[in-house]
């Protein structure tokens, strides 16, 4: 799986002009699952993610989670972050995930994520979606788990 975070005072994803999700202070996160992503590799971005500290403390230094500022993830599934543009020009989309497989691994990445005492808002999956931000900092990591390899 593959997620982009970025730091947000506010972000919301409309579709067909309405909200379907909105956060103030916390993490917006673009989400895609590839083939062979199973619910370890969610988990363990939930877990990352979570705990990432990317957030200032007192001092000012990049210190604080999500976790510890309290503040709200808004989770954005997106296969086209597994767009493939080696040849030419025209991404291929190959080694996303098939709606099928994708879908449960984006909804158990956000509940794991609820676990975890958070406050998540979602998009609506294979929706044409409009994502507004304000990036706080900017701050924007990219994280990825691979799915483990069979020997």
């Amino acid at each position: 799986m593959r997620a982009i975070v970025q730091r947000v005072t506010q972000a919301s994803v409309a579709v067909a002009g309405e909200i379907v999700g909105k956060i103030g202070p916390g993490l917006l996160v673009l989400i895609g699952a590839r083939e062979g992503d199973t619910t370890q590799e969610a988990e363990w971005l939930a877990h990352k993610i979570a705990n990432l500290r990317i957030f200032s403390d007192a001092e000012g230094k990049m210190n604080l989670s999500v976790l510890a500022t309290e503040g709200s993830v808004l989770v954005v599934s997106q296969f086209t972050l597994y767009g493939d543009i080696r040849r030419g020009f025209r991404p291929s989309f190959g080694h996303a995930a098939p709606p099928e497989v994708a879908e449960p691994l984006i909804e158990h990445f956000s509940a794991a994520l609820r676990e975890k005492g958070l406050s998540v808002a979602t998009g609506v999956f294979q929706a044409h979606m409009e994502v507004a931000l304000v990036n706080d900092g900017p701050v924007t990591i990219l994280l990825e788990k691979e799915a483990a390899q069979e020997a």
